[in-house]
């Protein structure tokens, strides 16, 4: 199957607040998708479609080749889902959570969940409730390893956790999923993790897809570009050159997918006077914001 997950037109609004509209996406099998969006783009949203909690009010999403609003129970086996709030039942200790979880998934591998644990130094006789939030989190991971789905999705997987811990989940995931030619779905406000994850991104504006391709493709070809500007005119506008832009005062940052001559020659085109014309190397952070926008 060259996809675990399709999304064709997707269109949903809560009441009258359009979310999206004829939004699409696909997650080839086997890698780690980012979806990144600023608060509001419909992240969570997308991912309660996925799940099934909620019904797009046109389009339709396939997971392992099935509708998601109408998945078999021997396809629901096939996913992990870890959601807003981690985990339930934490009045059990580590061992006790492990046995109940095992008894509703025939697949349970518990060597990953007891092999998190031990890096987190946290022994069988611990209980939930006494474990910080990044701990538990941890936790909730352990569980969707050992059930060995074939899809992970992780909605906003590092809220409160603080660095090491959000370290230790991103470098864990990402090792399992690459042994273990998983596919995963991600979404995080953390983009600085995205970074040390993920092989693809799409990423949301207010009213659809931005971007969506490879992280080297996005990294390698989307580029920023700063100059200072010159008196007389200037004509900044979003088209096929400018995908996003700022300035303040007489400093100028472009953003856009073409080269530095296609970028110099659209200035002059546009009359645009400029001096100290120069690219910026950019992390993710700085790109998502430069697609983004700041605001």
């Amino acid at each position: 199957m060259e996809y675990a997950v399709e999304c064709r037109n997707l269109t949903h609004y809560y009441g009258a607040k359009k979310v999206y509209e004829n939004m699409s996406f696909n997650i080839k099998t086997g890698s780690i998708l980012g979806l990144l969006g600023k608060n509001g783009t419909g992240k969570t949203t997308t991912i309660n479609i996925l799940n099934g909690f909620l019904e797009p009010k046109a389009g339709e999403c396939f997971i392992l080749g099935e509708n998601s609003q109408y998945l078999s129970p021997e396809t629901k086996s096939k996913v992990g889902f870890l959601l807003e709030g981690h985990i339930q039942y934490d009045f059990m200790n580590i061992y006790q959570i492990e046995k109940f979880y095992s008894q509703f998934y025939p697949q349970w591998k518990k060597e990953p969940y007891y092999e998190l644990m031990s890096k987190l130094k946290i022994t069988d006789k611990q209980k939930i409730s006494t474990m910080s939030c990044g701990q538990q989190s941890q936790v909730a991971l352990g569980l969707i390893l050992a059930q060995d789905p074939d899809l992970m999705i992780m909605d906003d997987f590092s809220m409160g956790l603080d660095p090491g811990y959000r370290r230790l989940f991103v470098e864990f995931l990402a090792e399992y999923g690459k042994a273990e030619n998983k596919t995963i779905f991600v979404t995080s406000h953390i983009i600085q993790d995205m970074e040390r994850l993920i092989d693809d991104v799409v990423i949301m504006g207010y009213e659809g897809v931005l971007h969506s391709s490879s992280m080297d493709y996005f990294m390698n070809h989307f580029r920023q570009y700063d100059f200072q500007v010159k008196d007389g005119p200037v004509d900044l506008t979003k088209d096929d050159v400018i995908t996003n832009y700022d300035r303040v005062k007489n400093h100028a940052s472009v953003y856009s997918f073409k080269s530095p001559e296609d970028v110099k020659k659209y200035l002059k085109d546009k009359g645009i006077a400029y001096d100290n014309f120069r690219e910026v190397p950019m992390t993710l952070e700085d790109a998502f914001i430069g697609i983004t926008g700041k605001y």
